[in-house]
């Protein structure tokens, strides 16, 4: 037999070429018609497959970061209605069947609300919706991005007066959201958005509102942040000239106050410089008293010294010569005689006559050589 291939048309195949069918090796049949699989294998499989099916309709999982609500539409063990008892992460009885009991599941962590404009994803996503349009005070418009951080701490209220699944975003927080901040934001002006720790302490304040609006509900509000906000072309543009301007007349007072600090800190600089300069001429003045009277007191000891030394010199001349003038003079000329006469071994003199040289005769020798007593 031939047959046409029907993703190919111009192609044929020939069934006899296939060759015999395919039959189950002989142990594999034997298994499954041996009385250990009719009497043990299928009674388990099917208990495990009527388990999973038990399972699936009578038990409900709450993950990780959910809370669970259960819901009671036909009594069976329980009372009919919303149970306020809020079920942890595990599996739960809930009867499945014909709808009589439901688990409802709600977000533990914390959500995230974006007002903005500027991301991509505010056209896929539900939780991020356009950003705040905000009037100031003084009547301009300006658009605001901010994240609201907020978490469900009471599931119950939730589930009761909001309802199921992502009701307590669009219900809930969402509604509630922009009015606030107008009502926080719009106290501010224009030029007043530029000031962060007003721009705080407003957002403060809208955290205060929500959280006080969103009790009801069982929400929370941890966080409010403003990331961007925008004003229209022309007003951005006149308030940034405006800026600018500010910012110049600030520069100019910061450049005048910095030329007066650096006139007052060249003035100190310079009278600090005459102060140390006087203060070095006095110290060079006080050493050069110092050794000057160093010097005289050195001349004075000296001259005194010297004065001391010529009256002991000219003392022992008096007391020299006045020895010489004694009674023993002749007895020191004739030592000092005797000295010189010391070094001669041969002395010839004559001894006769008015010049005759008598060593012996002390008054001759004396008169010889004019020696006075």
């Amino acid at each position: 037999m031939v047959t046409k291939d029907p993703d190919h048309e111009d192609r044929f195949i020939d069934m006899r070429r296939l060759g015999p069918q395919w039959t189950a090796p002989p142990g594999v049949a034997s298994f499954f018609g041996s009385p250990f699989f009719r009497r043990v294998v299928l009674p388990v499989a099917g208990a495990l497959i009527g388990l999973k099916v038990l399972m699936l309709l009578c038990l409900a999982y709450v993950g990780p970061n959910e809370f669970g609500i259960k819901v009671v539409r036909v009594a069976v063990f329980g009372g009919r209605g919303v149970h306020k008892e809020v079920y942890d992460p595990g599996f739960h009885l809930v009867l499945k069947p014909l709808d009589l009991e439901r688990m409802y599941l709600f977000p533990k962590d914390v959500q995230v609300l974006d007002l903005t404009g500027t991301r991509e994803e505010a056209s896929r996503e539900a939780s991020i919706t356009k950003a705040a349009h905000i009037q100031t005070s003084d009547g301009f418009f300006v658009d605001v991005d901010v994240s609201i951080l907020y978490r469900i701490v009471d599931p119950y209220l939730v589930f009761t007066k909001l309802g199921p699944g992502r009701l307590f975003e669009s219900n809930g927080i969402l509604p509630k959201a922009e009015p606030v901040l107008k009502q926080t934001l719009g106290e501010l002006t224009t030029e007043e958005f530029y000031n962060s720790p007003l721009r705080t302490s407003k957002v403060a304040l809208a955290k205060e509102y929500l959280n006080r609006d969103l009790q009801q509900y069982g929400l929370q509000v941890d966080q409010v942040l403003v990331r961007y906000f925008r004003y229209t072309d022309e007003i951005q543009k006149n308030i940034e000239d405006k800026k600018l301007k500010d910012q110049l007349v600030f520069k100019n007072q910061a450049e005048a106050r910095a030329a007066t600090e650096g006139a007052r800190l060249m003035k100190a600089i310079q009278e600090g410089q005459a102060s140390v300069g006087v203060k070095l001429q006095e110290g060079r003045s006080y050493v050069t008293t110092k050794e000057a009277e160093r010097d005289r007191y050195v001349r004075t000891k000296r001259a005194e010294a010297d004065l001391l030394i010529k009256l002991a010199d000219a003392r022992k001349t008096q007391l020299r010569n006045d020895a010489l003038q004694g009674a023993g003079s002749d007895r020191m000329v004739g030592l000092k005689l005797a000295e010189v006469y010391r070094g001669l071994e041969v002395l010839v003199l004559p001894s006769d006559g008015p010049s005759g040289v008598n060593p012996l005769n002390l008054e001759q020798t004396m008169k010889l050589f004019d020696i006075k007593k």
